[in-house]
């Protein structure tokens, strides 16, 4: 059973990530701006669902270096959410808060994708993520084989959300209001398992940011005082805490 779900997973994970570089470049624009409605080469994106899914790719132009394949890798996106699924499933299949993170990981891809290329977290994708994984977790919790509080998960993301807006209220500078929003849906995720594992998540996303940015400087590729997305590693020590729980609760 568990080897089945692990497979499902692996190919949840490679489908959607396979529809997530269109939305990535278009979301992927300047603070004021919700999105982009056109490729690099300043054609309007078209196609299925609205132009908003699937690879970004523009045949509109017979100009070869204005247009054709922009954003990010196909292949990469894809293969990283199919591991990142596939990780999730093989740690807390056959329980039903499997379901809840399959679901929510393109979302976090996504998310951090947005914010490795633009420094943005967009409220159109942190805030359904929130409200989705403290609702999904709430039905997952009446299900018998559920391993996870579901008012701890509410308390963690509470939590989380008030730590990261204490950080952004002393230090604007360093962290962006989309994180604080993020921290709500990463709360809530990591709270399913915890307390322990929630800081455990929330301190692995700090500490892998810490890391990143002392490389960027030791390889001089930024400075001490530039900023880095926060997002990204908030999602890393998120995926680390929900796997240790999920292997603490089995």
């Amino acid at each position: 059973m568990r080897t089945l779900l692990t497979l499902v997973a692996a190919l949840w994970g490679a489908g959607t990530g396979l529809l997530l570089p269109r939305a990535a470049h278009r979301f992927s624009v300047d603070p004021g701006r919700p999105w982009s409605d056109h490729c690099p080469g300043g054609h309007r994106i078209t196609g299925a669902f609205a132009g908003w899914l699937g690879r970004a790719n523009c045949r509109q132009s017979e100009e070869a270096e204005q247009c054709g394949p922009y954003g990010p890798s196909a292949v990469t996106v894809s293969t990283t959410t199919a591991l990142t699924c596939t990780a999730l499933a093989a740690a807390t299949a056959p329980h039903p808060e499997t379901a809840v993170w399959l679901l929510a990981t393109p979302v976090a891809v996504l998310l951090a994708l947005i914010d490795y290329r633009v420094h943005r977290l967009p409220d159109a994708l942190t805030l359904p993520l929130a409200a989705g994984t403290a609702a999904l977790l709430g039905l997952a919790a009446a299900l018998p084989t559920a391993t996870g509080s579901w008012p701890t998960s509410l308390l963690g993301g509470l939590t989380l959300g008030a730590a990261y807006l204490l950080l952004f209220l002393i230090n604007p500078s360093g962290m962006g209001f989309g994180d604080v929003k993020l921290a709500l849906s990463l709360g809530t995720a990591l709270g399913w398992y915890g307390w322990q594992i929630l800081l455990t998540g929330a301190f692995a996303g700090l500490l892998y940011g810490a890391l990143y940015g002392l490389g960027m400087v030791v390889l001089r590729r930024a400075g001490r005082k530039s900023a880095i997305p926060l997002g990204p590693f908030m999602i890393g020590g998120a995926f680390t805490g929900l796997v240790l729980g999920a292997f603490a609760a089995a």
